[in-house]
């Protein structure tokens, strides 16, 4: 049996993904690595079924043969002889074992059947999950700025369970209930022809009623699954602001906004549940139809001795089993308008086209200089809406660089353009005179570190946020950056020093404490580009002093892009760009801006 290699890449894109990829060919790439399994599951399946097929024919040699003495069919003789003694009880103890070993293998085929089902299901999820994640690690920033984090982790978590079970187990249970309707079929026609023809035309029927109910399922199950997003990512959005909540005291207006898509979603998985659950009653009146018929001319046929009651009580058996697959293939229909629904949600996710990836032949940058040149950079979140226009500027090998100007000016969204977290409009951008677009998209960016105004601190334990960028790093390494970064001397004082637990996001830290962790960091990544983001704007005086300090230390030997609305931290660079309405409106030093440059004096003054 196959089984799937944790490195296989063909797990994240099976088969190629295409964007007109439908449920055939995603479910096709999807059980490929599970072929052997799958194998397994169906011959597992088949036992199953072959024993349901042989379960009611011990009874009726007991009751035709046994109880009733009816001479045994030409090719049964041989069980008379397997014991001796009295023939008859004989043939009720070899009756009595065969049912014994009928239950054993059927047993042992079931618990074949579930587990390695359950397998494949998990380990299918677990594929899919991780198909999907790396499918949203590599798109551009600006897919999440229009999509709900929520709403991608309903997707995560929901629908992917609705494609698990569909895959692991209704395309084999739909293959087996096909083949035990045929044979059940075959063994009533032998049984019965009359009575036969009578099942074969109930089936149709309420196949047809439930392919009817199709669209309204679909329908229904698309509606509760964005109720359900929705939900999710209303839970999520007021549990990631909780602080703000409790200082506003708004827990009413988040807990009214729950109920709002809580009582949607209630709404929603009720319409759904009212037309899927049409499918049993309608089924039992059906069957119960079809049982009553045959019990009476069943009756008739045995009063007239025509028909013995072993055969009749078979053949109840089997028109009880039959209407099960039967019913099986109804419900199908709504898992696969679960799945449909399910793999159109996936699928919206795949195959998003605003994926940063590397261009053919794309090349290692190897040890940068540092030096940036931007060429009629054009950049906009939204079409025909420009947030930089016409961007030309050049940056020289451990340059230090200052960007200022108002809000709204472009001034973080210039720099988020150099590591390529978003694709550029038009334009180029060229790192030591290659195109940024040329080059390894990881190896760009180990090039380049971020002090950002807002340092993300992940849960865990200090060391493990100072080593995020490079967690192959030593201990020695860890705390070696933690000392340039003024860090060290906090850090110690912690309950366990660097192996203190972080909160979530680093609440437990002063918002200063955070920015010379997130400094640490950047000391231990060793870009020889940095950018820094407004990195001091909302720290106090104390806080600003040390992170200052330590910032100098970095600046040495490194390309620095300092980004700030406080001029005074720029004035020792050895130029600064000002950005106005996402244009470049000045550039030089300080002395020669002051001097020049009316605006940039007014926002100094400012």
């Amino acid at each position: 049996m196959s089984k799937s290699s944790g490195n296989d890449r063909s797990i994240l894109n099976p088969g190629g993904y295409e964007k007109s990829r439908g449920l055939r060919q995603l479910t096709t790439g999807w059980i490929k690595p599970y072929r052997g399994w799958l194998m397994g599951i169906l011959l597992s399946m088949l036992m199953e079924s072959l024993v349901s097929l042989a379960a009611p024919w011990p009874l009726k040699i007991v009751i035709d043969n046994v109880i009733n003495e009816h001479p045994l069919p030409q090719g049964l003789h041989w069980l008379r002889s397997l014991l001796p003694g009295d023939q008859f009880m004989n043939l009720a103890i070899v009756c009595g074992i065969l049912l014994v070993l009928l239950t054993a293998i059927g047993g042992l085929a079931s618990f074949i059947d579930n587990y390695l089902t359950e397998y494949v299901a998990q380990n299918l999820a677990k594929d899919l999950r991780r198909e999907i994640y790396h499918h949203l690690q590599s798109l551009s920033l600006a897919y999440y700025d229009t999509h709900q984090v929520g709403k991608l982790l309903s997707t995560l978590t929901t629908d992917v369970d609705t494609i698990q079970e569909f895959i692991s187990s209704t395309i084999l249970n739909l293959l087996v209930d096909l083949l035990t309707i045929l044979c059940m079929l075959g063994l009533m026609v032998y049984l019965k022809w009359d009575f036969a023809l009578i099942c074969a035309g109930m089936a149709p029927l309420l196949l047809l009623f439930m392919l009817r109910f199709k669209k309204e399922v679909k329908k229904a199950t698309r509606e509760l699954r964005m109720d359900q997003a929705e939900m999710i990512s209303v839970m999520q959005t007021g549990l990631e602001s909780i602080r703000t909540v409790n200082v506003f005291g708004r827990q009413e207006l988040e807990e009214d906004r729950l109920k709002r898509v809580n009582d949607d979603t209630v709404n929603a998985a009720l319409k759904a549940r009212k037309i899927k659950s049409i499918v049993s009653p309608v089924f039992a009146l059906g069957v119960s139809l079809c049982l009553a018929f045959v019990l009476w001319r069943g009756s008739i046929l045995i009063r007239a001795g025509l028909m013995t009651l072993g055969t009749l009580t078979v053949y109840l058996s089997y028109l009880n089993k039959f209407f099960s697959p039967v019913k099986d293939l109804a419900k199908m229909t709504v898992g696969i308008a679960q799945a449909t629904v399910a793999i159109e949600r996936v699928q919206q996710i795949l195959t998003a086209d605003s994926t940063i990836a590397d261009n053919p032949g794309a090349q290692d940058p190897g040890t940068m200089k540092g030096e940036i040149v931007f060429e009629h950079v054009f950049f906009s979140y939204i079409p025909d809406i420009p947030v930089l226009s016409d961007i030309n500027l050049c940056i020289a090998p451990r340059q230090h660089i200052g960007i200022c100007g108002p809000t709204g000016g472009g001034k973080s969204t210039l720099a988020s353009l150099i590591p390529r977290l978003y694709n550029l409009s038009s334009g180029q951008i060229r790192i030591d005179g290659i195109n940024i677009s040329d080059l390894k998209l990881a190896e760009l960016r180990k090039g380049i570190a971020f002090v950002l105004q807002d340092t993300m601190l992940f849960f865990g334990s200090v060391s493990e946020n100072i080593a995020y960028g490079r967690p192959n790093a030593t201990e020695e390494e860890i705390v070696q950056a933690a000392k340039q970064a003024n860090a060290d001397e906090f850090i110690r004082k912690l309950p366990k020093g660097y192996g203190s637990l972080i909160g979530e996001r680093g609440i437990t830290l002063s918002g200063g404490e955070r920015q010379r962790i997130g400094l640490a960091r950047v000391f231990l990544r060793n870009s020889p580009i940095v950018i820094l983001d407004e990195p001091t704007a909302s720290l106090d005086s104390g806080s600003e002093k040390l992170l200052t300090e330590a910032m100098e230390r970095l600046m040495k030997d490194r390309t620095v892009i300092t980004i700030s609305h406080k001029i005074n931290t720029l004035i020792h660079c050895d130029k600064i760009i000002l950005l106005k309405d996402g244009m470049v409106a000045g550039e030089g030093t300080h002395q020669r801006l002051m001097a020049e440059n009316p605006f940039y004096a007014a926002l100094n003054q400012n």
